[in-house]
């Protein structure tokens, strides 16, 4: 049982992040054109009650802040099983999750090619609201899936942050689209 949700804000190109952590590990990189009040609700599902504290030195001890400054200064940022993570969501939903987290830096995949890795090539839509669902942005690389028309699709942080974190790594080649109200 969760009893403490520990927090911190950071700045990470020019704009606010927050990162989330329990006393497991890392569960949740809170994307600039969201707030940590829209959680809220995330935050009652997966923890009734829990104490929430703010506390930039947990979240340091996990890694996660140094490893976010590397990245966004252009180094080429691999996922690290160092940083500790609290994975809270299906059993579906962490292999996925977990497949992210194996998309070299650099490196492109579209829906289809995680759904095929991980064994399930008909669960295509799935593995999209999966990806959705990452609860770790940037570290289990969501930005890095497109779709099968090389074309960027929806992303929670807003296809200018997808684009922007595709061109911290240097890919090209991905055209842009994607849902209107993806689009900010």
């Amino acid at each position: 049982m969760r009893k403490k949700l520990m927090y911190t804000t950071m700045q990470l190109d020019g704009r606010p992040w927050v990162l989330l952590a329990t006393e497991q590990g890392l569960c949740r990189v809170v994307m600039p054109n969201e707030t940590l009040e829209d959680w809220n609700g995330w935050i009652q599902k997966v923890a009734p009650g829990v104490e929430l504290e703010e506390n930039e030195h947990a979240l340091k001890q996990t890694g996660m802040m140094d490893w976010l400054q590397s990245y966004f200064a252009g180094e080429s940022m691999a996922y690290t099983d160092a940083i500790p993570l609290d994975l809270i969501g299906t059993k579906f939903q962490q292999e996925v999750w977990r497949e992210l987290g194996r998309v070299p830096y650099g490196e492109i995949r579209t829906y289809g090619d995680i759904a095929a890795a991980i064994g399930r090539p008909s669960a295509v839509r799935a593995v999209g609201a999966a990806n959705g669902a990452n609860p770790i942005p940037v570290l289990l690389p969501c930005h890095r899936i497109i779709g099968a028309n090389r074309k960027l699709t929806g992303f929670r942080g807003g296809l200018e942050m997808k684009r922007r974190l595709l061109d911290i790594e240097q890919i090209e080649g991905v055209t842009d689209g994607g849902h209107a109200r993806f689009h900010f």
